[in-house]
């Protein structure tokens, strides 16, 4: 099991002195939040990069279907060379409670999927390098002539993609399949998909599922997250247990009610839970 640090809010200067702090304190991974209208994700994480050596930096999460492929293609492939290959993107159609309607971004659900099938197959394309010529239903490509284009990500054969499951949704978890990672959701009696921690059993099933079917090469990773007491190894292991026993591999501290930056600092320093 891997741990990581979900900052609930701050600028990018705090973002740096937060991921450094992770960093001394043994997580694996920091990641900040990405919204429509907020503190930008990607300056805060270069900052991130500059001051740390081997954490992973990412985010939870990017709706892409609100982006410009080619553009997040920069950001990530820029990030990925200036840390050395420590990016993670975690990807999903987003919440459209967080500002989609009142700046103009799509919120129908389909399109938003078909959004970010599109936005992926972009996203990867790109990072393989020119040509690249794309013909969807809302994206179309051209090679580019234009010679100053980003170098690739250090991290081959592509930057880490985590993709949001919803279960026990075919379409939602065969995208996931084709990518690096899972970010469970689960649906609920009415069908209705509801952004919650998965069970540990929901965890299972999901994960008997996907490596019954899934083909690609690349390790692959289930991320759950929660809260857990750094004061209390003991209670704190507890419930991070269950999860890795059901196939869990990454847990996600996420104290996204905590308004209090010293409160959350100190849950930082006070380290990852600890199974063993």
């Amino acid at each position: 099991m891997k741990y990581g640090f979900i900052l609930p809010h701050g600028d990018a200067r705090t973002a740096a002195d937060f991921a450094r702090q992770a960093e001394e304190s043994g997580w694996d991974g920091f990641f900040v939040w990405e919204a429509v209208w907020s503190v930008d994700a990607w300056i805060s994480l270069a900052a991130a990069a500059m001051v740390t050596q081997r954490i992973r930096l990412g985010t939870m999460l990017t709706a892409i279907s609100r982006m410009r492929p080619w553009k997040l293609a920069s950001e990530t492939a820029t990030l990925d060379n200036l840390s050395g290959g420590r990016v993670i993107l975690s990807v999903g159609l987003g919440a459209p409670d967080t500002g989609f309607q009142e700046f103009g971004e799509v919120t129908d659900r389909k399109t938003r999927a078909e959004l970010v099938d599109e936005g992926l197959d972009i996203l990867t394309g790109l990072w393989k390098g020119q040509p690249f010529r794309y013909d969807g239903k809302h994206y179309h490509i051209k090679p580019l002539k234009f010679p100053h284009t980003p170098p690739p990500p250090v991290q081959q054969p592509r930057i880490p993609i985590w993709v949001v499951g919803a279960w026990p949704r075919p379409t939602s978890m065969r995208r996931v399949l084709r990518y690096d990672g899972l970010l469970p959701a689960a649906t609920g009696k009415t069908g209705k998909v509801e952004m919650r921690p998965a069970t540990p059993e929901e965890i299972g099933q999901m994960k008997t599922w996907i490596d019954q079917r899934r083909t690609e090469p690349t390790p692959f990773d289930i991320v759950v997250e929660g809260t857990t007491p750094g004061d209390d190894p003991a209670g704190a292991a507890a419930i991070v247990r269950p999860y890795a026993d059901a196939g869990a591999t990454w847990w996600m501290e996420a104290h996204w009610g905590d308004s209090d930056q010293e409160q959350v600092l100190e849950r930082i320093r006070q380290g990852p839970p600890h199974l063993s």
